[in-house]
């Protein structure tokens, strides 16, 4: 049966479709495409009004023409064959019923319902009037049972037009051929014009609504209507002629009908499944384009997103679901996060209700599954909640991940005449939602995954590579920018004071006073440690530095920690484009880098500072002393360098200190607090320490050989606590060399280890149970000093030799030092001063008690060859223990 996606207002409430066309003698329906969004609610006034005069025409058309065909085909009635009507009328609900619907393509399905076999035998067993009657009753009781109460006038009158078509073409063809009685041409060709006056209703209603469709397709439609028409026509026919000359053949034509109405229904499937398949595939593909059209967009552009899909593309695949499911109205409505209020994507009809109630019956839906309503079965809070959409049917089924509702999905009103939706529908819708569900959840996890790679997971603002991405589009957009890099110098004290937890409190805290001085839209960046990036887009450059001044007073406010007042510092480094770019896009990175040079040098004093291009230099040769550090090792450009350590009172060579040097050919002389930080940062403390180690031991092994037990103390970095075969790498060298361990002595910062404990706590107690004499250099000038020297598996410790240089001025760094040499032997620790460069401090240092001595006032650190000549010149030999030499510095 002819069939379009029309349909009339079934109450007040009903909001309009498209026309529809239909006759009982059809064997194809057609549904013209409406790939339409949400109108306006005038629009739709106006096609309502458009589709009633339309309705009107129809009806008042199929009317006379029904009056003027019994007119000239008057009825000839016979008591005895008065059963006729009845099983036309049967005959023609059974059609309907057997009816099949075959989607063809996007927007365009076929109802083969079989109508052409009754009315085609009609014509030889019953007049125009009873052909007539049987088809009415058939056709209005069908749309009756199916509840589709809104259409029956127009139908009606579609009705009429078919059937009186089909008689008036049969009559006309019978006066032609000068027939007395019905032919087989006749019939047959009055049997195919009323497909042929159904689809042109169709089309004419395509026309009343405003919809589009091209006249090829009309065409190409005309055409396969009328061959389903002329096949199903045949048959029927065939059958009544075959049975009319040899009635024992009834079971024969009986086959040949039930072997066509399954090839249809095979057909029918084997469509359906296809273009179910097809749906499915198009459905879950515009999620996965979308969200790979989503991961390109900057990080600052995520609110355009829904579950890691553009907004925009989600009424695309509304409307897919809409053409496959023929429905008038598909409504998605989308959740982000659980206490979001859900946004809602309609494609076709407009949706009076966008906002449903919070106890809305149609969205309580337990499970995943699809619930299928219809207004003239439902319960009152149901009913209330189609007519609200403006709906007389709708299914709807949730989109659920594990237990978690991401959304809904509503499809209202099958635009069919004859049927809404069926167990098909219920089905696709289905499995369609859970396709659609399994996509955006991943969508939505990869969105996260893509949000977490750009943000700082403890204070949420951008990380170092989602500022890179950020700052890309402002930059090209805008001739000014400045970038500026926030240091905050006190986050090592209050991790080593309170631990990391605390710390990362004021971390946060300072990020929040960041925000909150320059505003929400500004992009900032956390980028390690209490180190943030901002950029300011649109900044000119003599306001650059009033900016930096203003965040740097917001941030050296004191901090509240729990009951803890902590006192802070910030320095902020900032870089502008400047009219060296040439107009050329700036890179973020160089930005960066100027600023991170900036914030170095306010080290020198100065809290705020603007980069300058001479600072650029010093970046420059660090990256230089860091590529070249390999070769230069290699090129013997770099060397150790001894400073000797005697013991008090007796003044004796106890051991020396290591101590690096590199003569650069182009920087000349290098001492470590130049090059050293920069190796360290850069990876290569590990190859430094292997170095300076080896040479180490080389010079003890020669002691040894000469009968001298000297020690040699070796400096370590924080980075060699942290690498767990460290102690193997020692012990593989001592055994090398064949020194004793005690004779090899390692240095480490105080702050080097508290930095870490975890970590550096064992390796210090594997190396100490080695034998390796560990001591605490710079000792006296870190925090917690006290609290972790009884944990820590030292045998020495070196007063720092700030406090020695003071101690002839000073009697504070006087009193440091005393307590220091007190504490230490009240552990059994040595005690060793570093800088000691007057006899005064020598002096002082003997009458406290100190172990050793160490500094200018002995020796400089020596080069190897220099050192042998000191040793020679400077110290006496003398017999000791074990038939040992031992060296006294000669005063």
């Amino acid at each position: 049966m002819p069939d379009s996606n029309a349909h009339t207002p079934a109450s007040a409430q009903a909001k309009r479709g498209t026309g529809g066309a239909g006759t009982a003698a059809a064997g194809a329906a057609v549904r013209s495409a409406s790939s339409v969004a949400a109108v306006s609610s005038s629009e739709a006034r106006t096609d309502e009004r458009r589709f009633r005069t339309y309705t009107f025409v129809v009806l008042t058309l199929g009317l006379v023409a029904a009056f003027a065909v019994s007119a000239w085909l008057p009825f000839k009635g016979n008591a005895d064959l008065w059963w006729i009507g009845l099983v036309l009328t049967v005959a023609f609900l059974l059609a309907e019923q057997l009816g099949i619907n075959v989607d063809v393509r996007s927007g365009i399905s076929w109802t083969i319902s079989f109508t052409e076999i009754p009315l085609v035998i009609g014509f030889f067993v019953a007049p125009f009037e009873v052909v007539l009657a049987a088809h009415l009753v058939a056709g209005i009781g069908t749309l009756l049972a199916r509840k589709v109460v809104g259409r029956v006038l127009y139908n009606a009158g579609a009705f009429l037009l078919e059937i009186t078509g089909a008689f008036a073409v049969a009559g006309l063809v019978k006066q032609a051929t000068g027939a007395v009685d019905m032919t087989w041409v006749a019939a047959l060709a009055g049997t195919l014009a009323a497909p042929l006056v159904s689809t042109l209703l169709a089309l004419a209603a395509v026309r009343v609504l405003r919809r589009r469709m091209r006249v090829s397709t009309a065409v190409r439609l005309t055409g396969r209507i009328l061959v389903v028409g002329f096949v199903n026509a045949s048959v029927g026919l065939s059958g009544y002629l075959v049975i009319a000359s040899t009635p024992k053949a009834w079971p024969l034509v009986l086959a040949v009908f039930l072997g066509l109405t399954a090839l249809y229904w095979a057909y029918s499937d084997l469509l359906r499944e296809q273009r179910d398949m097809e749906a499915l595939s198009d459905v879950s593909l515009m999620v996965a384009r979308s969200g790979q059209q989503a991961a390109a967009r900057p990080a600052n552009r995520a609110d355009e997103l829904v579950g890691g899909v553009d907004v925009r593309e989600w009424a695309t695949i509304a409307e897919r679901i809409k053409d496959q499911l023929a429905a008038g109205r598909v409504v998605l409505r989308l959740r982000l996060e659980p206490k979001d209020a859900m946004r809602v994507v309609v494609a076709g009809d407009e949706l009076p209700l966008a906002d449903p109630a919070a106890d809305d019956p149609l969205l309580r839906l337990p499970g995943a599954h699809v619930r299928h309503f219809r207004i003239t079965e439902a319960n009152p809070d149901v009913r209330s909640a189609l007519i609200d959409r403006g709906a007389q049917e709708a299914l709807v089924v949730p989109l659920r991940s594990a237990s978690q509702l991401l959304g809904v999905v509503e499809a209202h009103d099958r635009l069919s005449r004859w049927r809404g939706f069926g167990k098909y529908d219920v089905q696709l819708l289905g499995t369609m939602a859970s396709h659609l569900a399994t996509s955006l959840d991943n969508r939505r996890l990869l969105a996260t995954l893509r949000h977490d790679a750009y943000h700082d997971p403890l204070t949420g603002h951008l990380n170092r590579p989602g500022f890179r991405q950020v700052a890309k589009e402002p930059l090209r957009d805008f001739a000014n920018a400045v970038v500026l890099r926030i240091d905050l110098d006190v986050f090592s004290t209050v991790s080593d004071a309170l631990g990391y937890a605390w710390a990362d409190r004021m971390v946060i805290a300072a990020g929040r006073r960041i925000r909150d001085a320059l505003g929400e839209e500004v992009p900032l960046a956390r980028l390690e440690g209490a180190s943030f990036a901002a950029l300011l887009v649109g900044c000119a450059p003599e306001n650059a530095h009033h900016a930096a001044e203003r965040l740097r007073t917001e941030l050296s406010a004191p901090y509240p920690v729990d009951r803890l007042s902590v006192e802070a510092n910030a320095m902020v480094g900032y870089a502008t484009t400047s009219p060296e770019d040439n107009g050329d896009a700036v890179d973020i990175d160089g930005l960066l880098q100027r600023a991170d040079v900036a914030v170095r040098a306010t080290r020198g004093g100065e809290e705020v500072r603007g980069y300058v291009p001479s600072m650029g230099q010093i970046f420059l040769r660090r990256f230089q002393l860091v590529t070249q550090f390999r070769q230069s090792l290699e090129d013997e450009q770099v060397s150790v360098h001894y400073q000797p350590k005697i013991t008090l009172p007796n003044r004796q060579v106890q051991g020396v200190e290591a101590l690096v040097r590199w003569v650069h050919p182009e920087f000349g002389r290098l001492g470590p607090d130049e090059f050293v930080p920069a190796i360290e940062a850069a990876g290569l403390i590990g190859v430094l320490t292997s170095f300076v180690l080896e040479a180490s031991l080389r010079r003890a092994r020669k002691w040894l050989d000469e009968g001298l037990r000297i020690s040699v103390a070796v400096n370590l970095s924080v980075r060699n606590l942290a690498d767990e075969d460290f102690p193997a790498k020692v012990a593989r060298e001592l055994e090398r060399f064949d020194v004793p361990p005690e004779l090899l002595t390692f240095e480490l910062t105080e702050s080097g280890v508290m930095s870490d404990p975890q970590k550096a706590l064992p390796i210090l107690r594997e190396l100490h149970s080695l034998g390796i004499v560990l001591a605490v250099d710079d000792f006296g000038t870190g925090y917690s000093s006290l609290a972790y020297l009884r944990q820590l598996p030292v045998d020495q410790v070196k007063i720092d030799k700030s406090f020695v240089l003071g101690m002839g001025t000073d009697l504070g760094d006087l009193a440091v030092v005393r307590s220091i040499v007190e504490l230490g032997h009240s552990l059994g620790l040595t005690v060793v001063a570093e800088g000691v460069e007057e006899d005064v401090a020598r002096d002082q240092l003997e009458a406290m008690g100190c172990d050793v001595a160490q500094g200018y006032l002995i020796s400089r650190p020596l080069p190897e060859d220099r050192l042998e000549a000191w040793l020679q010149a400077r110290t006496a030999r003398s017999p000791g223990r074990h038939s040992e030499t031992v060296l006294t510095l000669l005063t």
